[in-house]
């Protein structure tokens, strides 16, 4: 099929897929289960659990440094969406986007980042190491694998960081981008900086991370730890404990613990990183700027820290738009309003 022809294509069905009958038609079609016309009935996404749809069976492939475990749906030979998850966060954080998008002619893949659900290290020599940039390189690593060139990439949380990160390093991976709370892209310096008693405040669970008590604490309390941060950031989100059970079960990988407390501390520069990285992380330092195509968004009710959107619209010298979504929407943003998220990364993939 030729570029042209696709592109219509794809913008005809787009015109379609954002009522009520398309999740429905893309849950039987693309390996999602359960009842979907049920999750497209409100218009408030923020006030309605989500259990009803599930990912259909996962696909594990080996690349870079992991066995990588992910979803997909859609089409082979559409064009590819790579959507990444954050802390405490998992898959489903896009059970209702991928859907849409795959109505819409495209390739989605939702991996596991290292340290959630079925994503493995393929040694038990290799450190567990969460520093940015080495969550950048596994989906590099992914795309290598799975012999994809470029891809639209969206993201929040770590996955936002992630995407920002492959954008400005790796534009030529990247064909246009979303992201939640736009520029994450900071240094081991930035995290030195002391914030104002409120702002700091907004990170207690960094600082417990930095001790051997939070290590542990969150090691034995990692479920209700991470139940605590999604109602912290999402405070209008009303998801059942279904809902957070379904993304919780992620954590029980063996090395999640790890990969969260390296992270954390590093970013503090209370935890070392590997020398072999330090070339990338010196160029992130410098906090470059993103040249792709780039849909920024934001909840109006996001109880994460997070930057205000003024302070990082110069970080993006190409096409550029912010969107904030209203309705008591939190961090998690793809699955609290995901019509919102997939009408953004259609957007952004096809100006």
């Amino acid at each position: 099929m030729d570029k042209i022809k696709m592109s219509k294509e794809i913008n005809l069905q787009r015109r379609r897929i954002l009522g009520a009958a398309a999740m429905t038609v893309a849950a039987a079609q693309f390996g999602l289960v359960g009842s979907a016309a049920s999750q497209s009935q409100t218009a408030k996404p923020a006030a309605m659990p989500r259990t009803s749809m599930s990912f259909g069976g996962l696909k594990q492939i080996d690349a870079g440094l992991l066995n990588v475990g992910y979803a997909e749906a859609g089409r082979p030979d559409g064009p590819v969406v790579i959507l990444l998850h954050g802390w405490p966060y998992d898959i489903h954080s896009y059970v209702d986007v991928a859907p849409l998008l795959a109505s819409a002619g495209y390739r989605v893949i939702v991996p596991y980042l290292r340290g959630y659900g079925t994503t493995r290290f393929l040694s038990s020599d290799t450190f567990r190491n969460g520093q940015p940039s080495v969550v950048a390189l596994d989906v590099i690593a992914l795309m290598d694998a799975l012999q994809v060139e470029r891809a639209t990439i969206g993201g929040f949380d770590w996955g936002a960081r992630t995407a920002n990160i492959i954008a400005a390093l790796w534009p030529e991976r990247c064909r246009a981008m979303v992201s939640v709370s736009g520029y994450l892209i900071g240094s081991q310096q930035d995290g030195k900086m002391p914030l104002p008693p409120g702002a700091e405040l907004e990170w207690w669970y960094q600082y417990y991370f930095a001790t051997d008590r939070g290590r542990a604490g969150y090691d034995k309390y990692r479920h209700d730890f991470s139940k605590l941060i999604w109602q912290l950031a999402s405070p209008k989100w009303e998801f059942d404990d279904a809902t957070f059970d379904r993304s919780a079960a992620a954590f029980d990988n063996p090395d999640h613990v790890a990969i969260v407390i390296h992270n954390y501390r590093w970013r503090l520069d209370l935890a070392e990183g590997e020398p072999k990285y330090d070339v990338l992380e010196k160029r992130l330092a410098e906090a470059p700027i993103i040249a792709v195509p780039t849909i920024s968004l934001e909840g109006d009710a996001n109880g994460a820290p997070h930057p205000d959107a003024s302070s990082y619209a110069k970080k993006f010298s190409g096409r550029y738009a912010h969107r904030v979504i209203k309705g008591g929407i939190g961090h998690n943003l793809p699955q609290e309003a995901p019509q919102a998220f997939a009408e953004a990364v259609l957007d952004v993939a096809e100006a």
